[in-house]
Formats: structure tokens, sequence, C-alpha cells
């Protein structure tokens, strides 16, 4: 084969090779979202097809300097090194004025800096270095570059690897600007989704409520639409869920927010004190009533009253309540003089009260009287998004009482999100301040909350029984007379060996009731009794179907 010959064939092969390696940065490019890992891609694919070593991307940043961004043949910190202002050295003189550099030989050039440190001579060889500017349209946002280690009687064709390199600098620039474009719009939707959620947080956003999730915010809004009428509320949920909380906020959202917000818990008193207590007394109505006493209908004149566990009261007050409730009159005990008074009610229960109706424990009419305007609140367990945001608060509010600085580790707050909490918010709360507590230092750790035996308890149980709450919440009130079963939680796994197995007769139940008898029906008591937490007592009472009320 002649020289002539032999020079076609060269070229042939070293076009088919650029060709090739065009085709692969193509692909690489259009491949992946992920810029840095694609730059990278393309640079070792130009180094295996070009025979080139030290292959770098430096972009123009925000502050103005030229920073190497990805390499090849260098380490990390070497690419951290590679910082260059506009026009400082070659690579900042390309990108100043847009046009590509050679350096035949960097010992020879005082332009050449080595910033990276990454350039060590070799004996016999001579380093080269090419770089050419990475252009979006006209405007130059970076650099190209390679290095090249040629014998010295080797002729290299600087002008050929300027043109190839230029093209494939022209494709990274295309896909850099891209990118740049895809990062903005999303920092615009994020920015955008921020102003919205602030303005959604502003419009339903409660004092002293926190939730930020979707379930949540709905309620935000049903409590904004409901608290300018003078409709009485009946808000539903589970022990520990807030009740109280919303109640406060219909109150003071609602044309009433200068008057009393009165509350009364029915289930902690008996029949006769909750009469004394919500209709007041006349003095000598009954031993120790020395003096006349407003009752809390008095007291919430104006304003709002809050019955919290409504579905407590026994069926011979609720007859008393209704005629409150329809006539807004009342008289107080040992009294004959009608009052009337301008009350708002809101009521508030944690129990199944269409069951109650169907079995006859609670009166139809008042159900209707007080399930005016129903408001489910979510156990925590059904909005987790929020549970960062109550543990940080609870945690803030802890830090200043006990005059710490405590943080929570991300491990810490994964537990956190994956407790199923039966007491909700409640629980939560009472877990946080009995952690911050007894935690050592100043970050709280997943360590310290396994060793935390109630939530680990709390977190198990409901595992394996996350389908079943002792006060069910329905998504949609029942038609009153139909019944729906309440399916208890089964007890504890250390609960279920702490008594005899069921016999004929239930020997566990009796156990059960002999310990309470023992110990003047205290469950926490018995519980000692029996060697079990209350935790597990109360399960067990659960389990047996005790009625402590009726004992």
């Amino acid at each position: 084969m002649s020289l002539k010959e032999e020079s076609k064939v060269r070229v042939s092969k070293n076009g088919n090779i650029e060709l090739v390696t065009v085709y692969e940065v193509s692909k690489i490019l259009n491949s992946s979202l992920d810029l840095h890992k694609t730059l990278h891609s393309v640079l070792n694919v130009l180094s295996s097809h070009l025979q080139m070593q030290r292959g770098m991307v430096a972009l123009q940043q925000d502050d103005g300097y030229l920073q190497v961004v990805e390499a090849t043949g260098m380490d990390a910190a070497e690419i951290a090194q590679g910082r260059f202002k506009s026009g400082e050295g070659v690579m900042g003189n390309v990108l100043k004025s847009g046009m590509p550099a050679v350096v035949p030989d960097i010992t020879k050039e005082s332009l050449f800096l080595n910033r990276t440190g990454s350039r060590k001579g070799e004996s016999g060889k001579i380093i080269s270095f090419i770089g050419v500017p990475i252009k979006a349209g006209r405007t130059t946002i970076g650099v190209l570059s390679f290095d090249r280690e040629d014998k010295p009687e080797g002729e290299p064709n600087f002008g050929k690897d300027v043109s190839f390199l230029s093209m494939v600098a022209n494709l990274i620039g295309q896909t850099v600007r891209l990118h740049q474009k895809v990062a903005q719009d999303r920092a615009n939707l994020l920015q955008e989704k921020m102003r919205l959620q602030s303005e959604l947080h502003s419009k339903y956003s409660l004092d002293n409520v926190i939730g930020q999730s979707k379930v949540m915010q709905s309620v935000f809004a049903e409590v904004h639409q409901v608290a300018p009428s003078k409709s009485t509320v009946l808000l539903r949920g589970e022990s520990g869920t807030g009740k109280e909380a919303i109640a406060r906020a219909i109150h003071h959202l609602s044309p009433r927010k200068d008057k009393p917000f009165v509350k009364v818990n029915c289930a902690a008193l008996s029949e006769t004190l909750l009469e004394s207590e919500l209709f007041g007394h006349e003095r000598g109505s009954f031993t120790g009533a020395s003096q006349e006493r407003k009752g809390r209908f008095e007291m919430a004149h104006g304003g709002t009253l809050f019955l919290d566990e409504i579905g407590d009261i026994s069926p011979a007050f609720q007859t008393k309540l209704l005629r409150v409730l329809q006539e807004r009159e009342f008289e107080r005990v040992g009294g004959n003089k009608t009052i009337r008074v301008d009350v708002r009610l809101v009521a508030a229960t944690n129990r199944n009260l269409e069951e109650a109706v169907a079995k006859g424990g609670f009166r139809e009419d008042l159900y209707y009287r007080i399930n005016v305007v129903a408001i489910f609140l979510p156990p925590l367990r059904e909005r987790r998004e929020d549970v960062p945001m109550l543990a940080e608060y609870f945690l803030q509010q802890a830090n200043q009482e006990n005059n710490k600085h405590l943080k929570f580790s991300p491990e810490a707050m994964q537990v956190l999100c994956n407790c199923q909490w039966p007491g909700n918010v409640r629980e939560l709360n009472n877990c946080v301040e009995r952690i911050a507590a007894m935690t050592q230092g100043n970050i709280i750790r997943k360590k310290d909350l396994l060793c935390d035996r109630e939530m680990c308890f709390s977190s198990i149980m409901w595992q394996q029984h996350s389908k079943h709450s002792v006060y069910p919440i329905f998504s949609a009130p029942a038609a009153a007379g139909t019944a729906q079963r309440e399916t208890p939680p089964a007890a504890p796994p250390e609960a279920e060996h702490a008594f005899h197995e069921n016999e004929p007769g239930d020997p566990q139940k009796q156990q059960l009731v002999d310990a309470l008898e023992k110990c003047g029906w205290v469950q926490a008591k018995a519980a000692r009794l029996l060697g079990i937490t209350p935790r597990q007592m109360g399960y067990a009472i659960l389990k047996h179907g005790i009625d402590v009320k009726r004992y």
C-alpha cells in the first residue's frame, strides 16, 4: 500500500471515530437529567475515543467565576480548586474572549496556571492544552478543555482537535442551557407552590392548630366556612385529635369572638353535678349550696359553649339538655325563674353516636339537634405529614420550659413519623415532652426514641391493629337506627400472657373484675396488682367488654 493510500485510510478511520464519538456524545447528553453524571460520561467518551487526558468542563457561576464542575483524571480536591476569574489564565481568557486557545507545551506558557495541580510533566513527554468555549447562542457560559501527551517527534493536529471539540462544546452548551431552564422552571414552580401554600395557609389557618396535610386543610376550610354562622357544630374524632382547639378556633373566627368561650367536660361530672354546672343553682338548693351560682350557660351568654364528650351524658340529662337547646331557656337547680340565653353550642365526642342512637343509649332528637354541622377530625396516623411540624412545635415548647436546645436527628424524626400514635396529638405531645426531659446532649437520636417503652409499644401494637380503633370515626354519619359494630383492638401480646387462658365462664374477665374491685376500680392500681402496664390494662378491659361505669 502506498503512502497516499495509507493516508486516505487513516483519514477515513479518524472520520469514523469522530462520527461515532459525536453519536455517543449525543446519546449521553439526551439520556439523563443529572447534568453532572452526563458531563462526566461525555468526558470519558472523549478521553477514550480521542486518546486525551484530564478533560474538564467548567461553567460560569452566578458570582461570575468559572468553576470546574466535572473532570476526568482528577480527584475531588483538584476539581474544587479549578476556579478562575474571567480573563484569568488560559481558562479565564477563553471565557472572556469566547475564542478557543491552544497551548502546545504548558511548561512554556506563563498564562497556564495549573490551578488544579493535576498536571505533572513527565520526562520525554510534552503536555499540550486545548480549551474551547461552551456557548449557548452567542453567550459563552463555560469552557471545555483537554490535555494531550505527545512525543516530541509527533505532529498533533490542533486545528482538527479544536474544530471537533468546538462541535462537542456546542452540544454541551445546548444541554447545559436546557438543564438551566428546567432548573429555573422548577424553581419558579416551587416558588409558586410556596406562594399558593402560603396564601392557602393564611386563608385556611387556625391559631394554635398545626396542619399542612390535605385532610387538615379540608378541616380548616370547613371551620372557616361554618364559623361565621350561628349553626351548632358537632366535632367528631378520636381522643387527642384536638377537638377543643378546633372549638376555640370556631369561636375566635365567629362574630362572638369578643364574648366568652366556656367549656365543660361532660364525662368528668356526674349527672347531678353536671346539671348544677351547666344551669347553675340557687342558694340552699342542696347541701353545700351556700350561695347563688351562675351556670355555664349563663356564663357563655352571647358567646360559645363547648360541651366536650357529649356522648357520655346520661339519658335522663339528655332530656333536660334537649329542652335548653330547643327553647334557649332553663331554670337553675332549686329555682323557678326562667332564664333565657343566647349561646352558640359546639359539641364534641369520640363515640359512635349513630350506634348509641340505634341501641337507645342516646336520644335521636338530641342527636339531630346537635348534629347540624359535623366536622370530622382525622387521627394523626392518617396525616403523618403533619408529624414533623407538630413534633418540632412541641420540642420548641419543651426547650423553652427546660431551657434546652434540643433538636431531632433525621433518623429520630423518621421514627416519629412511622409510629401509629393511637393517642394522636396528645400522645405525641407527651412523648416529645418525655423524651426532651430524658435526652442527654442536644440531639435527639433514634436510640433515644427506641428506648421509650411506651412509644415502642404504641408503634408495635398499632402496626398490628392499624385497622382497629377504640373509637371508630365514620366518614359520614349513618342513618339513625342503623347500628355500626365497633371492633375493639386485640389485647397487646404481653397482656395475653398476663392471665390464664380463656375457659368456660371467662376467668380472665373475672380476674380483671376482682383486681379492679380490690383497687377501688382504679385501673392503674389494678394493673400493678396484676403485673401489667396501665395501657395493657386498658386493652384488656376493652377486650373483655368490661363496663367500668356499671361496676
